[in-house]
């Protein structure tokens, strides 16, 4: 069975050890990165299945390194956990805003991380159950192929995007509450993290363009794909 791949970019050394033993122990087959260009390098060479990302890095900070992550064609579906000790909202949401899949707050049990990384991991994995293409005004979900097009034209979604995308869609004319999404979206509870769906939404509006008003809101409540 192949191992899941994951690089772990921390400058912190003490943490970095604490981590990679961690994650191998778990059955992860692991990478590290001390610096922001060095882990870029190392993505370029070969994508892992899941990056670790610190923020206050040398070189390039975990910012610059996510943006160009998901800017990336190649990489933009990596899902990327941020790790770090600034538990400032503003921090949080900028790196949701860039597509980070989760953001963990310093100090945090290894275990706990594990089973994020896990569940970000689940959201990737190919279900056995036959799949579809949904199709709706020229909006074509593949789930397949995890791959949406506006028109003929590819969508570069992140993976958070594209199954939060696939499972309003899914549900299309039922009301999705925000702890809902939270559960079947990034799979287990993200207590006090309701914003997280906000700024997800956000951005796979900004992405879908003129379909953006296919994702109605539901003041007080949620959100639900127009029937």
């Amino acid at each position: 069975m192949t191992k899941d791949t994951v690089l772990i970019v921390e400058d912190d050394e003490d943490i970095l050890q604490l981590l990679e033993y961690n994650f191998q122990s778990a059955g992860f087959d692991v990478s590290t990165a001390r610096d922001g260009l060095d882990a870029l390098a190392k993505i370029r060479r070969r994508t892992p299945d899941l990056v670790l990302l610190d923020i206050m890095l040398p070189g390039a900070d975990g910012f610059e390194v996510c943006k160009t992550i998901k800017r990336d064609p190649k990489t933009a579906q990596t899902p990327v956990i941020m790790l770090t000790a600034r538990g400032e909202e503003v921090d949080r949401i900028v790196g949701l805003e860039l597509g980070a899949d989760d953001y963990v707050v310093k100090p945090f049990s290894p275990r706990e991380l594990i089973l994020r990384a896990r569940a970000v991991l689940k959201r990737l994995a190919p279900e056995a159950a036959p799949k579809q293409v949904l199709r709706r005004d020229g909006l074509d979900v593949d789930l397949d192929a995890h791959r949406a097009t506006s028109h003929g034209e590819e969508l570069l979604l992140t993976a958070t995007e594209f199954k939060l995308l696939a499972e309003l869609f899914k549900s299309q004319g039922r009301v999705q509450t925000r702890d809902q999404l939270l559960n079947t979206v990034w799979g287990y509870e993200f207590e006090g993290y309701a914003r997280t769906v906000d700024t997800h939404v956000r951005r796979l509006r900004q992405k879908l363009g003129p379909h953006a008003a296919l994702i109605e809101t539901v003041r007080g409540v949620g959100y639900r794909f127009k029937q």
